[in-house]
């Protein structure tokens, strides 16, 4: 019993007559014209072309039967340089009831309206912090602010650059003004450095002795005596 073989066919090799042809006639003629003359199809015909790094002429290109523009085909409807649209300068106005049924400026509907908080609204972070809405503009995350923050600068003003409120006992819900401290974000830095490298009662003697050298640092700067010059 013999196994099925598919069979391919077999291969079709140009013939030196077929190669002159496409020598003569490429150049001049449409490639579709040219499988009647050799006798090969039009991917074939271009395949070999290629190969033989065979052109159309450029009299051919220019000519009405390559089929291409001559540069010359509907000039008269074609914009000029420098030419003006008859609208340039006026405002579209859309007619009959478009106007009825657009969205107004501010609209919100779907998925939008459905996780719309007005501004003064609160929520808790992902971290834990109570953030209060203060706008509706964009970012999104320029939004919401957390209460904490809001609270100290309605006592001290603005927050410089490069600072952060933190809670004096660590607990976030613990919102008063005497509960919040204003510290750079390099010491923040090295506070929490304290919580992931020590328990958590020899991170908090840690703050506590930071917390009291600077109070005995600004306790020397006040008492210094001031010399004057005569």
């Amino acid at each position: 019993m013999t196994k099925s073989r598919n069979l391919r066919p077999p291969r079709l090799f140009w013939t030196p007559e077929q190669l002159a042809l496409l020598r003569e006639h490429y150049p001049h003629r449409r490639t579709c014209t040219l499988e009647a003359i050799i006798g090969r199809d039009v991917h074939s015909i271009y395949a070999k072309a290629s190969q033989l790094g065979l052109k159309k002429s450029a009299a051919f290109l220019a000519s009405p039967a390559s089929g291409r523009t001559t540069g010359h085909q509907g000039i008269g409807t074609r914009f000029t340089r420098g030419h003006q649209a008859w609208n340039k300068g006026t405002r579209y106005l859309p007619g009959g009831r478009a106007a009825e049924t657009q969205f107004k400026k501010g609209h919100r509907g779907g998925r939008a309206l459905e996780v719309y908080k007005p501004i003064g609204a609160e929520r808790i972070s992902k971290d834990g912090y109570l953030q209060r809405k203060i706008n509706n503009d964009m970012p999104f995350q320029k939004r919401w602010r957390g209460v904490h923050i809001l609270v100290w600068e309605a006592a001290n003003g603005p927050l410089p650059k490069g600072h952060a409120v933190v809670f004096r006992d660590g607990n976030k819900q613990h919102i008063n003004i005497s509960n919040l401290e204003l510290v750079t974000r390099a010491e923040l830095m090295r506070r929490n450095s304290y919580h992931m490298n020590y328990p958590k009662e020899v991170g908090q003697i840690i703050q506590l002795r930071g917390a009291l050298q600077r109070k005995i640092n600004k306790r020397k700067k006040d008492e210094r005596p001031t010399h004057t010059t005569k």
